[in-house]
């Protein structure tokens, strides 16, 4: 183990992470989100294949007991993504991934209800401060359900947001059940796959020729995507998830950086104090989990945020 490493793939991934969703927001003015989907899954293929197959695990990671496991998972994985891709197009970089760290929040609860796991009051209390988090994060949009314009499209917008991180908590608990079975890497490539399938479906509601520079910055997606996971999943196995599950947060550094850069966008107080709330809820659930002997590194390994 190489805690130190760990922490700097991590943080890797998360930049990269961050890097597609700021790629698919440039070209979501033309580009419709099933589409992104599409080449971002597609072009995320290259570089796991190839890293697979330069450690001799190619032909294991395909072999699967489950299919129709991972046919659920990359289903409820692919409507998250088309729904984190549409917000993108009507919020601020920095919003839409605040709203994401609702996630882990929600997916406490749904462990709850559909593994029954327990959950004792430092998580029923951080769950409880993290949807208040939340909803100081949605309160000034919530008007916008009542109104018309642009500021209908950001309510609209922020709704999106808030499903996709719903079924980005669906998601990671389909992968806890997953990883019991199948080693992470066949998780991942049967992802893909079902993203690569399942987006086509979209091909008749509006799919545009992308232009070359929107071409480009699809295949960085992609090519950010496929990186981003090798080096998410490199990072569980040279540290605990709880020393570096943390770091998911910097995501939120990444997209005020790059939210002002390439769109000039600046988060409001109220936002930040909700992502603050937000992010404490999240990390007294990490600290809880690894108190309770958790092993969450795999499911976490394969599990990125919004995209």
């Amino acid at each position: 183990m190489n805690p130190s490493r760990g922490i700097a793939l991590k943080l890797g991934s998360v930049a990269f992470f961050l890097s597609l969703q700021t790629m698919v927001k440039a070209v979501s003015g033309h580009v419709p989100a099933g589409e992104a989907v599409f080449f971002r899954s597609l072009f995320a293929l290259p570089v796991i294949f190839g890293w697979l197959a330069y450690e001799g695990r190619l032909h294991s990671a395909l072999r699967t007991t489950n299919p129709w496991g991972h046919v659920s998972r990359g289903t409820v994985g692919v409507l998250a993504m088309t729904l984190s891709f549409s917000a993108l197009g009507y919020l601020p970089l920095p919003e839409v991934t605040a709203i994401f760290y609702a996630a882990p929040i929600i997916t406490v609860i749904l462990a709850a209800i559909i593994l029954g796991e327990r959950v004792r009051m430092v998580r029923i209390g951080a769950v409880l401060a993290g949807l208040v988090g939340v909803l100081v994060i949605l309160w000034p949009r919530l008007d916008g359900f009542s109104g018309e314009g642009d500021d209908a499209l950001r309510a609209f917008g922020a709704l999106l947001a808030l499903i996709a991180a719903c079924c980005m908590a669906v998601a990671k608990i389909l992968v806890r059940k997953l990883v019991g079975i199948d080693p992470p890497s066949t998780v991942v490539i049967y992802a893909s796959l079902t993203a690569i399938c399942l987006s086509l479906l979209s091909l008749p509601f509006g799919w545009v020729w992308p232009t070359g520079n929107e071409f480009a910055l699809l295949l960085g997606a992609g090519l950010a995507g496929g990186v981003g996971q090798l080096m998410l999943t490199t990072a569980y196995t040279h540290a605990d998830a709880s020393t570096i599950a943390p770091f998911d947060y910097s995501s939120m550094i990444f997209a005020l950086i790059f939210g002002y850069i390439f769109f000039a966008e600046l988060p409001t107080l109220q936002m930040l104090a909700g992502a603050g709330i937000v992010v404490f809820a999240g990390m007294v659930i990490i600290w809880r989990e690894a108190q309770l002997g958790r092993d969450l590194s795999k499911s976490r390994a394969v599990s990125p945020p919004g995209g």
